[in-house]
């Protein structure tokens, strides 16, 4: 594993009621991969920092670096992290 990992960070906008959310939590957490969440029912700045960075009203919405995912795309995350 290269070291470019670490210095990628991860932010994931989310809601504590949502399944996916979650799942990609503990992914993050089981892979021991630092994040940033950000509850965007309760802070409503970072809701619309969320729509205006993504276009998007659904969460998860997962920042990784530069590149934006969109729900848990598991795969998709994998490779941007290099898992």
């Amino acid at each position: 594993m290269s070291d470019e990992n670490t210095q990628k960070q991860v932010v994931i906008y989310s809601t504590p009621t949502c399944h996916f959310c979650e799942a990609a939590k503990n992914f993050f957490n089981q892979n021991k991969i630092a994040y940033i969440d950000y509850n965007v029912q309760e802070d409503q700045d970072k809701a619309r920092e969320m729509v205006e960075r993504s276009g998007q009203m659904g969460v998860p919405v997962i920042f990784i670096g530069d590149d934006m995912v969109i729900g848990f795309d598991e795969p998709r995350i994998r490779e941007l992290l290099g898992l």
